[in-house]
């Protein structure tokens, strides 16, 4: 090939190549997606997975989710790192809407927390009080985990060891372990050692690896798990995505989302229950 002949070659591939680029950053540009803050019980328990694509395909919008403890979503969102928060700490969103970083809270859907450990419950925890269960767990050596993330399952757990009268902050009971770390691989941990755990009741059933474990707490008024929405503010971070976001919030509190939300089942069981007011 002529010297000619390849530099008309090598301007024709970097043209094409630079058109690709182009198309490429173009179709990016007309992408519509927002970030969502969102606990790890919503992301494990599978539902996400159900309800996005049913949101994109009403509305064109793509949801990025990231999966943290609601404490830590409620700081990344603080932070301007998110468009929308999907959490379950009502005293905290309501504190984070109070504060300036939220528009506005509200209510989307329920399900309960529970308390699973060995089937053969050497505790005795067995039973529809909370308080009492963790009574006996302190009492006794058996293990526990703790998520000890500052999410809202592990902000619930401590409200009930306070009411079990448990001063976790002057003594942790023999076997209380934290593991730092989310829903899934707090059951996991629990599961390899046999252990008793707090889990939301969605990510419970999505759950593979149970092993030995059982749910042995459940039906205490107490447990009950309310998650809540809201657009982060865009007087905070004024590159939020309010409107995005605010499609969002309104199609989950609408018919339709919460149509989405009750639909979800898994084994002919439903995980959340939907109350948008």
């Amino acid at each position: 090939m002529s010297t000619r002949r390849r530099l008309l070659a090598l301007v024709t591939a970097t043209l094409a190549s630079a058109g690709a680029a182009t198309l490429g950053t173009a179709a990016q540009a007309q992408e519509k997606f927002i970030v969502m803050a969102s606990t790890t019980s919503t992301e494990q328990s599978g539902l996400f997975g159900h309800l996005l694509p049913l949101f994109k395909q009403a509305s064109g919008i793509s949801v990025r989710v990231v999966a943290l403890g609601t404490g830590q979503a409620l700081d990344s969102a603080r932070r301007g790192d998110a468009d929308v928060v999907f959490v379950h700490d009502q005293a905290a969103e309501e504190k984070f809407v109070a504060e300036g970083f939220g528009v506005k809270r509200l209510p989307v859907m329920t399900n309960d927390f529970v308390i699973v450990g060995p089937k053969a419950d050497p505790a005795g925890v067995r039973g529809a009080d909370v308080a009492a269960a963790l009574k006996k767990l302190a009492a006794g050596r058996s293990p526990f985990i703790s998520r000890g993330d500052k999410s809202g399952t592990h902000a619930a757990e401590l409200r009930y060891w306070k009411a079990a009268g448990v001063d976790l902050a002057a003594a942790k009971p023999a076997g209380y372990r934290e593991c730092g770390c989310g829903m899934g691989p707090a059951l996991n941990i629990a599961s390899s050692t046999n252990a008793y755990a707090l889990t939301d009741r969605g990510t419970w059933l999505n759950f593979k690896n149970r092993g030995e474990l059982a749910v042995l707490v459940q039906g205490d008024q107490r447990l009950f798990n309310q998650y809540g929405v809201m657009v982060v503010n865009p007087a905070r971070h004024p590159h939020v995505k309010a409107d995005l976001a605010q499609a969002f919030v309104d199609w989950v509190v609408s018919p339709a989302g919460q149509a989405a939300i009750a639909g979800y089942k898994i084994g002919g069981e439903q995980l959340f229950f939907p109350n948008a007011r």
